[in-house]
């Protein structure tokens, strides 16, 4: 399944929307992005309400964007996670790291 990515600015946020899966294949689009978003803001938050499937490439991506922003003093929120993703983050012990809403 592809993956579908659309951003929305508020203010100096940033909400990346996930529509599809988050793996292996579809993890580069997502890294390309917030390549270049990543300088533009402090703030950003991930919507995975239509959001199927996250893999471990996946929570590599969101890893590495929580502790670039964490370095320039910003923050990050992951929000409307659904159970199997929630249960994924909190086996890794990576719900205790990201703020979840």
């Amino acid at each position: 399944m592809a993956l579908n990515l659309t951003t929305k600015k508020e203010d100096a946020c940033i909400t990346v929307s996930l529509d599809g899966e988050l793996n292996t294949m579809t993890a580069p689009e997502l890294k390309e992005l917030l390549d270049e978003i990543l300088p533009q803001t402090n703030t950003l938050r991930f919507d995975f309400a239509l959001c199927d499937f996250v893999s471990s490439a996946g929570l590599r991506i969101l890893l590495n964007t929580y502790k670039s922003l964490k370095a320039k003093k910003g923050s990050m929120e992951i929000l409307n996670v659904g159970p199997t993703f929630s249960e994924v983050l909190n086996i890794t012990g990576l719900d205790s790291v990201f703020e979840i809403k």
